[in-house]
């Protein structure tokens, strides 16, 4: 391994989570935050998972319901001014927020520091795997537990030419992807498209933490040969050759989040390579049509320097 390398990965979480902390006044300019960062949105958000836990947005919303409580327990904030402060329109809305995090209401927290019995006061800090926790004073320092894995993974770095890939455009969530690849199917069997080299894969364009679900850009891909004449109503994108770590996801596509979590937020880090800014894209090796949800292959590559 290379230490520059893991280095590189944490300082640029760590000026992430620097920038969260900096800004829990203000709405979360996730894009803003990769730039910081050094990273695509769409490859630091992913990093960013894997390495703390949980995504910028995530973490700017705990922090900020860690410091409700803290003012809850410190002093005499009307509930409806802590409420604004955390993000939340109402007072009903940031109850209901809170007892989904606390188990309790703000007015049961802020009274339980004035309990004479024996049970402790409701805790202020939310868990956390990273350890990174609201501070009162900014000055104070934090260490981040940035979580390493088992280093387990079975990743193959594999040398690949440019693919060719016939495409069909998906806007919206991309768990309805599988639209786009209904229509896909239909048109390369009606064109005879499938080749000994074809396989489906997927691109997915945008962010989901910083794109709204209904924008988001993905294509249903099919690999073709060069000189295969592709129909108008299919698109066409290049995806470069190079050098590629791969790693194979055995189970729903449900869960794929958690693995390319690990892949680029514990494997990368780690495994002395640098990620190259172009697309990185999923090949699925079957589908639920041939096979049942806990056998799905699902390969998974990101493009190297």
């Amino acid at each position: 391994m290379k230490p520059d390398t893991q280095s590189f990965y944490e300082l640029a979480v760590q000026r992430g989570v620097e920038r969260v902390i900096a800004d829990l006044d203000q709405a979360l300019d996730l894009q803003a935050l990769a730039r910081v960062a050094a990273l695509s949105t769409f490859h630091f958000h992913r990093i960013f998972r894997g390495m703390l836990g949980e995504t910028p947005l995530e973490l700017h919303r705990r922090l900020r319901m860690e410091r409700a409580a803290w003012h809850l327990r410190h002093d005499d904030v009307p509930v409806t001014t802590i409420a604004f402060a955390a993000g939340y329109e109402t007072h009903e809305s940031f109850t209901r927020a809170f007892r989904t995090h606390y188990d309790c209401s703000p007015s049961e927290f802020r009274q339980s520091k004035e309990s004479r019995s024996c049970v402790r006061p409701y805790p202020i800090e939310l868990a956390s795997r990273a350890g990174i926790h609201f501070r009162a004073e900014l000055s104070e320092t934090f260490k981040i537990d940035f979580i390493r894995g088992e280093n387990v993974m079975n990743v193959e770095i594999k040398e690949l030419k440019e693919q060719r890939v016939a495409t069909v455009t998906h806007v919206g969530p991309y768990n309805r992807i599988s639209e786009a690849f209904g229509r896909l199917h239909e048109i390369v069997q009606q064109e005879n498209l499938f080749g000994p080299e074809s396989k489906m894969l997927a691109i997915y364009e945008d962010d989901p933490e910083t794109t709204p679900a209904a924008e988001l850009r993905s294509f249903a891909g099919l690999v073709v040969s060069r000189d295969a004449k592709l129909p108008e109503s299919l698109g066409e994108q290049r995806l470069p050759a190079g050098r590629y770590a791969c790693t194979t996801h055995i189970g729903p596509y449900e869960n794929l989040g958690d693995t390319w979590a690990r892949f680029m937020g514990e494997w990368l880090p780690n495994s002395g390579q640098r990620m190259k800014d172009t697309a990185s894209f999923e090949v699925y090796r079957n589908t639920p049509a041939n096979a049942p949800k806990e056998k799905l292959e699902t390969d998974l590559y990101i493009p190297l320097v």
